[in-house]
């Protein structure tokens, strides 16, 4: 498997980042080439399902995946959602913690822990996932943090540090 792990503060409570996070349609703003849909009743908690298209029409892959864990931030508590992919291409689990750092501060540590099916295929591109996945999960929760920043009047460096 290729493990990586992306890590971004954000200027913004951890409930705010938390239902950002969680908004998964949402991710196809900060994703590129991206579309998300639900495909539970529910957004929300253990049991949720929700698949991300990635791709240009015809060309690009399903990644399917359900919630397993779901734990929002409360108080000075960290949030942590875990989810297992159940696709063709891209196999493996997904996890974020939402770690408040003040009231109107708060960081996000992304995990990826991933196969790419072929699976075999998965050893030698280690080298070269591992880094890639690293750099697309920072931009991506950097897009993420500036639109919950913003969410604020704008203000990134208004936080209590």
């Amino acid at each position: 498997m290729a493990r990586f792990t992306a890590t971004v503060p954000v200027d913004a409570p951890a409930e705010r980042a938390w239902a950002a996070l969680v908004d998964w349609p949402a991710h196809a703003r900060w994703v590129p080439l991206t579309a998300v849909r639900v495909l539970t009743d529910s957004a929300e908690g253990v049991g949720a399902r929700f698949c991300g298209r990635t791709g240009i029409g015809p060309l690009g892959f399903d990644d399917p995946m359900e919630v397993t864990r779901w734990e929002p931030p409360h108080g000075t508590e960290p949030g942590h959602c875990h989810v297992v992919k159940q696709g063709r291409v891209v196999l493996g689990e997904a996890w974020f913690d939402v770690v408040p750092l003040g009231p109107r501060r708060c960081r996000v540590d992304w995990t990826e822990d991933v196969e790419v099916v072929p699976v075999r295929l998965t050893r030698p591109l280690r080298g070269l996932l591992e880094p890639a996945g690293r750099l697309a999960f920072r931009s991506t929760l950097r897009r993420m943090a500036a639109e919950v920043e913003g969410a604020d009047g704008g203000r990134p460096g208004d936080g209590d540090g």
